[in-house]
């Protein structure tokens, strides 16, 4: 739709969400590896494993991407009823409310009266939006970008099951490649919030490792 472009995502995924993806799709694909048994477990077990892992993220990812949109979708709505209040109001104190309500709290105490009177005005000399909410290309790059992050991070837990025929090394290479993805991913989310990044993996470790156990012992 044309003029839905001021409001598109620019990057289609900022770097939070394309790791929160990837922790998402590798736990629910951990739930399933982390429930075969060593002493019982054959090559027809392992098969249903794989197909079941992988079913669960399609789903999953088909869902979140969906969800992707529909986020989008409502928070675009939301700034241009936001624009089209300000741009039809004539009040400047409600004006400056309406600009303080998306703005970090403390963005709107720093920039005070003068600061938000400023952006109103500049927000009132640019050209008109449409009235209606749409989605864009980039929309639907993010949540194609979803949906393959979440179900290509079933694959590194179930490649050894494939290059492997022995089922007890292959679970533990399996679980081993699931805690060393969970904490290259909490070294990144750490580094892009500027806190310590080793702290951040050994944590994301061992969080993901509890909410794996705690997901298996209640039946999912």
């Amino acid at each position: 739709m044309p003029g839905n472009s001021q409001f598109e995502r620019v990057p289609v995924l900022d770097p939070v969400e394309r790791i929160t993806e990837v922790i998402f799709g590798l736990l629910m694909a951990m739930t399933f590896t982390g429930t075969i048994s060593v002493a019982t477990a054959d090559q027809a077990a392992e098969r249903t494993m794989m197909i079941a892992a992988l079913g669960c993220n399609l789903a999953w990812g088909l869902a979140d991407a969906v969800m992707y949109l529909l986020r989008a979708l409502v928070e675009r709505t939301r700034r241009i009823k936001l624009y089209l209040a300000l741009r039809n109001g004539t009040d400047a104190a409600a004006g400056q409310a309406l600009i303080a309500q998306v703005l970090p709290l403390q963005f709107a105490v720093a920039a005070g009266s003068e600061g938000l009177e400023l952006l109103r005005r500049r927000l009132l000399e640019q050209p008109p939006l449409p009235t209606r909410a749409g989605l864009g290309w980039n929309d639907f790059k993010g949540a194609l970008g979803v949906f393959l992050l979440v179900v290509c991070s079933t694959f590194p837990l179930v490649v050894p099951f494939i290059l492997l025929d022995q089922t007890a090394l292959a679970i533990r290479l399996s679980n081993l490649v699931g805690l060393v993805v969970l904490f290259i991913a909490g070294w990144m989310l750490a580094k892009y919030a500027g806190a310590t990044q080793w702290q951040g993996g050994v944590i994301m470790a061992v969080v993901g490792a509890v909410l794996i156990l705690a997901i298996i012992a209640l039946g999912g």
